[in-house]
């Protein structure tokens, strides 16, 4: 027998769904319908008087070749964080699984890191990687390595990377961890009992029972990295040194609020939105196929 839900009033589901539909229409559909309209107008530096541009937003935006570098460097990052921050949580979430002693204290330690805003993150590890003040990098200066994010492009972009993905550890962790406890523990013993070894079991056994968990965390990693590293990147490097650090996501910030280019922010942040659209679309169609539901 199937279940299913019996309203007195037809009304009444209408209006239980009405403030989602509401939040979702005036932070998410209305913004992004002004970014579109934006788009196509270019402003005075006073902001007094708009005009229609048709399309000479996008098409100067396209002739940029610092957006390219931009775009490249996003999809650098965004490859760099999720493939860390899934394998550090999966490894983390192995070892959290096993039967050991005060396990569910690690496990609470290491869900709380998700609870640090993004923006908190960027400040503690800049605290703790600061060229003159911080504690590692007199750890790195030890092991004479020359440590200054501040000048040197790639430490930063390093820096921005290794941040961000551990912010995100923990959110992967408590989707691996579950998907971890609800696999039968049947399967592990009969694979056992074949005389399949702990790593034969784990890549033949469990990886492709997690699929439909990894492949669910790579696409929220995915739009993770293209859109809430900003915070990480504006509290740590601003961008810098150079543009090594501006993403997509920041050099809509920044060229719209900083630099008062209003038309060329929008256009910027419409063809974000369609990236990760069709970075998502590509996803849902390729790799979704290897998952082992």
């Amino acid at each position: 027998m199937q279940k299913q839900a019996i309203f007195q009033s037809k009304l009444l589901p209408y209006a239980l769904v009405a403030p989602q539909l509401a939040i979702v229409l005036i932070f998410f559909y209305w913004p992004a319908l002004q970014a579109v309209i934006q788009s196509f107008l270019l402003q005075d530096a006073f902001g007094l008087s708009t005009t229609f541009v048709w399309f000479d937003n996008y098409v100067e935006l396209f002739r940029d070749p610092a957006y390219f570098e931009a775009i490249l460097r996003t999809f650098f990052f965004s490859f760099a964080i999720a493939v860390s921050s899934l394998s550090f949580a999966l490894l983390l979430a192995v070892m959290a699984d096993k039967p050991l002693r005060g396990v569910m204290l690690y496990r609470t330690l290491l869900i709380w890191p998700y609870a640090v805003a993004p923006p908190v993150v960027g400040v503690l590890w800049i605290f703790m990687l600061h060229p003159s003040l911080g504690v590692l990098s007199r750890y790195l200066r030890t092991l004479g390595i020359d440590w200054n994010p501040m000048l040197d492009g790639d430490q930063a972009a390093a820096l921005i990377i290794l941040a961000a993905a551990w912010k995100q550890i923990s959110y992967n962790f408590l989707f691996f961890l579950a998907g971890l406890q609800s696999i039968p523990r049947s399967v592990l013993e009969a694979a056992a009992i074949d005389g399949a070894r702990p790593m034969r079991r784990f890549w033949t056994v469990t990886f492709p029972l997690l699929s439909p968990t990894i492949f669910f965390l790579l696409v929220v990693n995915i739009v993770y990295a293209f859109f809430d590293t900003f915070g990480i990147i504006d509290t740590m490097t601003r961008g810098g040194p150079g543009t090594s650090t501006v993403t997509l996501v920041y050099k809509v910030y920044s060229d719209g609020l900083l630099g008062g280019n209003l038309g060329s922010s929008a256009a910027q942040s419409v063809v974000l939105m369609i990236m990760v659209i069709v970075l998502t679309g590509i996803q849902f169609r390729f790799v979704e196929r290897k998952v082992t539901y």
